[in-house]
């Protein structure tokens, strides 16, 4: 596996540009299985978990094209319902397709899905609304055994705002019979762009981005052509990195909206920010300030994925800092490695405590999953000296050339394979 060697200490200078939303682009390329159409994707992130999907979408007879960021989905003819153990044990987003199979196939085999290990993330919501839509699921031996008739519409109180489970709920509705309610649904704008791609290929879905959506089941889809949403997850780590090395960039391609919590904190650790309709100035701080609280929380509180970004940014702060993770139990396996480069983070429970070291200084490091792999990354900037990454697997699950976009604005970061 690669990894990335940085030297640190830069400020960093100039103007990036985001890529389409990961967290949008995989629910969405899972949607071009449901209406047999063909579906033209705008803005599609060039990344490993991209790579796993069309495989995915591959092995069961869609035909699949891509060309830079524009990537062609044909899924008139599927000839398989079984996914691949191999590629859904690498993916967590896998898991989504069971909805999409089902609704179109009436069948579909699947086993428990992977991804990063950031603790429990147990699927029982996706089985239950799929069970009550009238599919019938076997679990044996690591797989998921999942056959309906004809799924049914019906309302769906969620006992929490999953994200997956409000998508998966979604793809099996689009073709139910009847009408589907789903409440206490996830608002993240990930979910409003799942909603327009399908209602552009003929589907009718309101409510995404609100607690509560509605879905008509119709029978015939179009071809379509959709581009995917800016990334905000990668939009605040390149506003982490600036804040970091006291930088001045501008970011572009931004949807200003998704990101308003993270603006939020990155305010009150000191920096200047300015935007306009698509783009951001962020401007970091001589001396970052401490955050008295960091609050993880669905859609719209602060992103749990920029939780490992946010710590790297208060270890160098001005006091002491506190986080809290109230999404995942077991994302906290970045703060060892940065305390490896001098960080002071006490872990308890569900709760970090940070207090601001004067400087962190480069050590060997290793990612043991996306955004904490990404936080080492920003860390090795601001760091004295250099810093070895390994590991970054992980991180260019997520991140489409991480290293040369840090480079353009200034970063001394090299990729060795």
């Amino acid at each position: 596996m690669g990894k990335y060697i940085i030297n640190g200490d830069e400020r960093l200078v100039g103007e990036v540009s985001v890529s389409g939303a990961k967290n949008a682009v995989l629910p969405i390329l899972a949607a071009t299985v449901v209406g047999g159409n063909r579906s033209t994707i705008f803005n599609t992130p060039n990344l490993r978990d991209v790579d796993i999907m069309e495989k995915i979408l591959l092995s069961i007879g869609c035909k699949v094209e891509r060309m830079d960021n524009i990537m062609y989905v044909d899924s008139r003819n599927l000839s398989n319902t079984n996914i691949p153990d191999e590629l859904v044990r690498e993916m967590r987003s896998s898991i989504i397709l069971m909805g999409s199979m089902l609704t179109r196939c009436g069948e579909t085999k699947v086993s428990y899905p992977g991804g990063c290990e950031i603790g429990p993330r147990p699927i029982d919501l996706h089985l239950k609304a799929l069970r009550e839509m009238g599919a019938k699921i076997d679990e044996s031996h690591g797989f998921l055994y999942c056959h309906c008739e004809k799924l049914k519409g019906c309302e769906i109180q969620l006992d929490y705002p999953s994200v997956g489970a409000t998508e998966n709920t979604i793809l099996a509705a689009v073709r139910a019979k009847g009408t589907t309610v789903i409440r206490n649904a996830a608002r993240e704008p990930e979910i409003i762009d799942l909603q327009n791609y399908l209602n552009k290929c003929g589907a009718k879905i309101s409510g995404a981005g609100t607690s509560i959506i509605k879905i008509e089941g119709v029978e015939k889809f179009k071809d379509v052509e959709y581009t995917i949403m800016p990334d905000r997850i990668v939009t605040g780590t390149y506003m982490a990195a600036s804040a970091l090395t006291g930088g001045e960039v501008i970011i572009k391609n931004v949807e200003t909206n998704h990101i308003q919590a993270i603006v939020a904190k990155l305010k009150e650790a000191g920096c200047l920010i300015y935007n306009d309709n698509s783009s951001l100035k962020v401007i970091g701080p001589e001396k970052i300030n401490y955050i008295e609280m960091t609050q993880t929380l669905p859609y719209p509180g602060f992103p749990t994925d920029m939780q490992a970004q946010m710590m790297a940014v208060l270890s160098i702060a001005d006091g002491t800092s506190i986080i809290s993770e109230t999404v995942f139990e077991n994302r906290f396996k970045h703060a060892d490695e940065l305390i490896r480069m001098g960080a002071d983070i006490k872990i308890i429970g569900k709760v970090a405590i940070i207090k601001g070291v004067k400087e962190l200084t480069g050590a060997k490091v290793k990612s043991k999953d996306l955004r904490g792999g990404a936080s080492l990354v920003l860390a090795g900037l601001a760091a004295k000296g250099t810093t070895e990454v390994e590991n970054i697997y992980h991180i260019e699950r997520g991140y489409e050339d991480l290293d040369e976009n840090l480079r353009k604005l200034g970063a001394d970061i090299i990729k060795v394979e």
